[in-house]
């Protein structure tokens, strides 16, 4: 590998590994130390092939959740089994993973923009412009959908398909869409605990000592050809525990002892 060879965005390989280490250091004690992330499934990944791989999750801290992932990825395919112990599986860290996230939000400061060049697809939200809800849907940028393809075919795409940190909301069609046209294989992701652990960016620790759960489901079983976008919608839906009727399943009094047993401290050293 040539020292200045890129991505297919342009990005340079070497800068990214590097970037990768400094950011993978930085925050490795936020899951491992200072809180505790509990993992599930970590063998589906390594049995997944090197591209065209989409990943949908829920959606709790605007970059605590995609560091997450990053860690986990990367510490399932250097053969940790549910776990991040040992930083070392960052020192080859998986090159082409990438993960969708608004443009506005990557562009808003140095910071944000250094941590875009780790595997960013920056896309314009239709729905939304400057944090504030649009009364008119803007079209889709195509220059978006064409950045999530060439992701897709050269390795796994993150994305956070209600496009909010907030819980319940609806799953975005253009996540269907997505799904439809270009058939990747689809992982659900289903994260708890990192709302209670960190402010709403996921830069700040919030709360030590949290419980913090990340659960990676097989692959949904989706009919490219015949199941329409409002059928694949409700199939994401229900996949990251996101459909309105868990609403309706949780009892209030069950989420506050989930909360209380979230804040118990549990080490696996």
């Amino acid at each position: 590998m040539g020292l200045f060879q890129r991505n297919p965005f342009g990005h340079i390989l070497f800068l990214k590994r590097i970037l990768i280490r400094i950011f993978g250091a930085a925050t490795h004690r936020r899951y491992r130390g200072f809180n505790e992330l509990q993992i599930e499934g970590s063998e589906i990944l390594r049995n997944l092939p090197d591209t065209n791989v989409l990943f949908i999750s829920n959606h709790q801290t605007y970059f605590a959740d995609v560091v997450a992932m990053f860690h986990v990825f990367n510490a399932s395919l250097k053969g940790r089994e549910n776990s991040i112990k040992n930083i070392g599986y960052l020192w080859r860290p998986k090159m082409n993973l990438y993960y969708v996230a608004a443009k506005e939000t990557m562009q808003a400061g140095i910071l944000t923009r250094i941590m875009a060049y780790a595997g960013a697809i920056s896309v314009e939200r239709t729905w939304r412009e400057k944090g504030v809800d649009v009364a008119t849907k803007k079209e889709v940028n195509p220059q978006d959908t064409q950045s999530i393809k060439i992701a897709l075919n050269d390795g796994w795409v993150i994305t956070f398909p209600q496009g909010t940190t907030k819980s319940f909301k609806p799953v975005r069609k253009g996540t269907a869409h997505i799904i439809k046209e270009h058939k990747p294989i689809v992982v659900p992701i289903v994260i708890d605990g990192f709302r209670r652990s960190f402010d709403k960016k996921g830069l700040r620790i919030k709360k030590k000592g949290i419980l913090q759960s990340f659960i990676i489901k097989e692959p949904l079983a989706i009919d490219y050809q015949n199941d329409s976008i409002d059928a694949i919608v409700e199939k994401v839906e229900f996949a990251i525990e996101q459909h309105p009727s868990f609403l309706k399943v949780i009892p209030k009094e069950e989420l506050q002892e989930q909360e209380k047993l979230n804040k118990l401290r549990k080490w696996s050293y």
